[in-house]
């Protein structure tokens, strides 16, 4: 799999060949046959594998309350940095941030529904949400090798909480 990563993250997976994995890992086409079908198998189990475990965040959101918890969240993505960077990044695989902006949506959904509710409204928030926070994580740990993850969690959430235009107005106050 490090074979695979290190060219899919240099390539992409458009000229990341089954004969350039087995050549870089030291194996055979036949061993890499045994594991998986070709490389977007690959890929999809390193997706996979880097996709939040649903129960284990879902226990972390019923221990802490409706307050989303914005710090575990961005160790997490801290943890897998080294994927979520590239996956979700200018070249990495829109699947896989659907993917992810699907598991976030079935984590914070039954927390924030309400009887009589207006669903188009929760779901296009959810989606603002969840593109928002994968977006600022994103740009984060491409611009820093390790950012400040308490000054990202105290942005995120004020973005959450005042909005973009108290932040703007906030960030031209102090300059």
């Amino acid at each position: 799999m490090e074979a695979f990563w290190d060219l899919y993250s240099k390539e992409g997976i458009a000229k990341t060949s089954v004969r350039e994995i087995v050549g870089k890992a030291g194996y055979n086409r036949s061993t890499f046959y045994e594991y998986f079908t070709d490389v977007y198998d690959v890929l999809e189990q390193i997706e996979a594998s880097i996709l939040p475990d649903i129960e284990k965040h879902q226990n972390i959101i019923t221990e802490t309350g409706v307050h989303l918890p914005l710090k575990h969240l961005t160790e997490v993505y801290s943890r897998n940095k080294k994927y979520f960077v590239v996956l979700l990044g200018k070249n990495g695989d829109p699947v896989f941030k659907e993917k992810i902006k699907n598991v976030y949506k079935a984590l914070l959904r039954p927390h924030l529904q309400s009887p009589g509710a207006d669903d188009f409204i929760l779901e296009c928030t959810l989606e603002y949400s969840i593109s928002a926070f994968l977006g600022v994580m994103t740009y984060c740990f491409t611009r820093e090798e390790n950012p400040d993850i308490e000054k990202m969690v105290q942005l995120l959430w004020s973005l959450m909480n005042d909005g973009v235009m108290k932040n703007f107005k906030r960030s031209a106050s102090i300059e």
